[in-house]
C-alpha cells in the first residue's frame, strides 16, 4: 500500500541530502574531517568520528564512499600490536573519539580488530581501581577529558584540571560498550552507573528528597559552577551546593541510566524522563539558567538537539503529554531543525562557548538528530495511514 506522507517529511529528506553533500565536501583527501575554525578540532580526530555517525545514520547512498575513506582513516591509527598511535601531541579529545569510533565499528561489519582496539583505549581511561580510584571518590566510575590514563594523584595533590570524570563522555563512553555488546552487568557499566547517578538531583530516599533541589534533572559535574552550564541553585539544608538541571545534561543522563541497565520503570529513570516532558522545547535549551548564562544556554542547543533525539528513541517515547494535547517530539523538533538549516546545507550556532559556530560540528549534531526524528516521522505516518506493523510500542511519558 502506498502512504500518504506527512508533506514535511520530504523536506525532511531534502534537507538531511543537503546536511550530507555539505559534510561531503568538508571531507579531507585522507578520509578525514579537520576544522577551519579551531584548533582543537584540526587534529583530524575530534570531528571524523562524529560526522562518520551522522552520515551513517542519515542512511544516504551517496555518503558510501566517504564512509569508506572515513573508516579506513580511524583504522590506520590501530598498529599490529593494538595500540592506537595518536601523534605526537595526542587526541583533543579521547574519550568522545574512541567512544564514537567504537560506535561507528560497531555499526559496520569487518572492524572486529580495530574497534577491540578503540575499545582498550577506551577501557584504560576509566577512573577505577585499577588507575588508583575507589568507589568512595567522587570521581569514580566514570570518564572524563584527560589525555592519558586517569591515575589518581597521591593523597597531598589536589586532582589535575580536567582529570575527573563528566556526565559527558561517561555517557558516550558507556553507550558506545553498550554498541560492542558489553553486558550492563559488567563491570565496567556498573562501576559507570554510580557517577551517573551522582549528577543527577534525585535521592533515592524520599525524605531525604528537597523539592526546591531534587527534581529528577542531570547536571554535568559534581563541583565546578562554571562548567555546570546552568549554574548554581543554592545549597540544600546539608549545606551541599547544588546545580541547575538542564536539557542537554538530563538527555544524557537519562540515556546513561538506560544504557548503565535500569529499566524505563526505575525511580530515577522516571524522574528524568519527567523533566524532560516538564521543560521539552525546540526553540531553546530548557534548563533553569542563572542570570548572565543565556550565552551558555543557547552555545550547546545542538548538543541538546542530538542528545534529546536518541534518548527519546532510547526510550521508546513518541507522544508527550501536553496540557493542549499529546505532542510529536520528533516532529516539532524536525519543524525547527528544518527552519535553521543554511542555504549551503550546514547549520551554525550563532553562540561560540561551546564552539558549534563551527559548522563540520554543528551540522553533525543538528543532522544526526533529524535522522532519529524522521523514523518517528515515518512511524507516525504509517499510523494515520492505518498501517500499525513494526511500530514500537508508546512508552511516552503519561
Amino acid at each position: 500500500m502506498l502512504l500518504q506522507m506527512p508533506l514535511h517529511l520530504g523536506r525532511i529528506d531534502n534537507v538531511l541530502a543537503l546536511a550530507v553533500r555539505f559534510l561531503l565536501r568538508q571531507q579531507s583527501a585522507d578520509g578525514a574531517w579537520r576544522s577551519d575554525t579551531y584548533g582543537a578540532f584540526k587534529d583530524a580526530y575530534s570531528l571524523t568520528p562524529l560526522a562518520l555517525h551522522t552520515l551513517l545514520a542519515s542512511g544516504e547512498r551517496e555518503a558510501a564512499s566517504a564512509v569508506e575513506k572515513g573508516t579506513a582513516f580511524l583504522s590506520s591509527a590501530v598498529g599490529p600490536d593494538g595500540s592506537i598511535d595518536t601523534g605526537a601531541i595526542g587526541l583533543s579529545y579521547p574519550v568522545y573519539t574512541a567512544a564514537l569510533t567504537v560506535h561507528v565499528f560497531s555499526t559496520l561489519p569487518g572492524f572486529a580488530r580495530e574497534r577491540a582496539a578503540w575499545l582498550n583505549y577506551l577501557a584504560e581511561r576509566q577512573l577505577t581501581e585499577e588507575l588508583g580510584w575507589h568507589p568512595g571518590d567522587r570521581e569514580y566510575g566514570g570518564w572524563g577529558y584527560s589525555q592519558g590514563p586517569p591515575r589518581k594523584p597521591q593523597a597531598d595533590r589536589a586532582v589535575p584540571p580536567f582529570t575527573e570524570s563528566n556526565l559527558s563522555a561517561t555517557v558516550l563512553a558507556v553507550e558506545s560498550l553498550r554498541s560492542a555488546g558489553t553486558a550492563s552487568d559488567q563491570p565496567a557499566l556498573r562501576h559507570a552507573r554510580k557517577f551517573v547517578c551522582r549528577c543527577q538531583n534525585y535521592a533515592d530516599e524520599v525524605a531525604r528528597r528537597e523539592p526546591e533541589f531534587d527534581d529528577g534533572g542531570f547536571f554535568f559535574i559534581y563541583d565546578d559552577p562554571v562548567r555546570n552550564k546552568a549554574g548554581l541553585a543554592g545549597r540544600d539544608r546539608t549545606g551541599r551546593q547544588r546545580y541547575s538541571s538542564y536539557g542537554s545534561m538530563t538527555a544524557d543522563g537519562l540515556r546513561g541510566l538506560l544504557s548503565c541497565g535500569l529499566p524505563l520503570d526505575a525511580p530515577r529513570v522516571t524522574a528524568a524522563r519527567c523533566w524532560l516532558e516538564k521543560n521539552f522545547a525546540v526553540a531553546t535549551h530548557p534548563g533553569n539558567f542563572a542570570a548572565g548564562r543565556e550565552a551558555v544556554r543557547a552555545s550547546a542547543y545542538y548538543y541538546y538537539c542530538w542528545s534529546l533525539a536518541r534518548t527519546m528513541a532510547a526510550a521508546g517515547v513518541q507522544k508527550l503529554a501536553k496540557a493542549v494535547g499529546p505532542l510529536s517530539w520528533a516532529e516539532a523538533l524536525a519543524e525547527e531543525l528544518v527552519r535553521r538549516q543554511q542555504l549551503e546545507g550546514s547549520w551554525v550556532n550563532d553562540a561560540v562557548e561551546m564552539r558549534e559556530d563551527d559548522p563540520i560540528l554543528a551540522t553533525s549534531l543538528a543532522a544526526g538528530a533529524l535522522s532519529v526524528c524522521r523514523q518517528f516521522v515515518i512511524q507516525a505516518a504509517n499510523v494515520r495511514n492505518g498501517d500499525i506493523q513494526d511500530i514500537p510500542v508508546d512508552r511516552g511519558l503519561k
